[in-house]
């Protein structure tokens, strides 16, 4: 299996977020679960999807940069016609804020951070809730150090997977879905080098990226150390 990593650089960087670090911690964990990986800058790589079988984003918000500064239309066009074709896409923490030049994007994975009204807390230690995973892990719950992300709008509808909790009640941390043709999986967790540090949330990685890209996994119970089962 053939994965394109479209990672935050250019216009795509922002000051809180390490994306050439994360990127390729990301790149190791789909490289375990079976993907062959390349890792290019977000315009550029969506004019290499031929072939790929899963598109994962991990980037800013462009619209913080360069006033006038436009994703290609080529890739924008590209980019539709992946989806079309039925490309799996797992998009990863701030990629909720990105890729705004994309009209098929945000109604693809979802949701969107809404300037204003989206919020995180600091990051710190938090625990994660999943239900039983795509991949036949059964549910549980792992510790992570990450930002946990808030009142994203959500647009249309999907399956979520795990919860985090929010300054009022729980918020969707993962979540899967099928827009046309495509597998599309969301994990907001991921905000630095930190977050990959859980071994519980590499496991939700790789699961999250198989199904998107289709592939076959054998029912497994997720390690004693990346995953317990909460008390009842």
């Amino acid at each position: 299996m053939r994965a394109m990593i479209a990672s935050g650089t250019g216009r795509y960087a922002d000051p809180w977020h390490p994306y050439p670090q994360t990127s390729a911690l990301v790149a190791e964990i789909l490289q375990g679960a079976g993907f062959e990986t390349i890792i290019d800058e977000v315009d550029s790589a969506m004019g290499r999807l031929d072939g790929a079988d899963l598109l994962i984003v991990n980037a800013g918000d462009p619209w913080r940069g360069e006033e006038g500064s436009t994703a290609p239309e080529a890739a924008v066009d590209q980019f539709a016609h992946a989806l079309r074709r039925g490309i799996g896409v797992l998009a990863l923490h701030a990629a909720v804020t990105s890729m705004r030049d994309y009209p098929e994007w945000a109604p693809a994975i979802g949701a969107m951070w809404v300037p204003t009204l989206s919020f995180h807390p600091p990051a710190d230690d938090t625990v994660i809730r999943f239900e039983a995973l795509p991949n036949g892990t059964t549910g549980g719950e792992f510790a992570v150090f990450d930002e946990r992300y808030c009142r994203l709008q959500r647009l249309g509808r999907s399956t979520v997977l795990a919860h985090h909790e929010g300054s009022d009640a729980p918020e969707p941390a993962a979540w899967i879905r099928t827009h046309g043709a495509s597998r599309v999986a969301v994990d907001v967790l991921g905000h630095d080098e930190r977050s990959y540090e859980s071994a519980g949330h590499r496991t939700l990685i790789a699961a999250l990226a198989r199904w998107a890209a289709g592939a076959d996994d054998a029912p497994t119970e997720g390690p004693a150390s990346a995953a317990r089962r909460p008390s009842r």
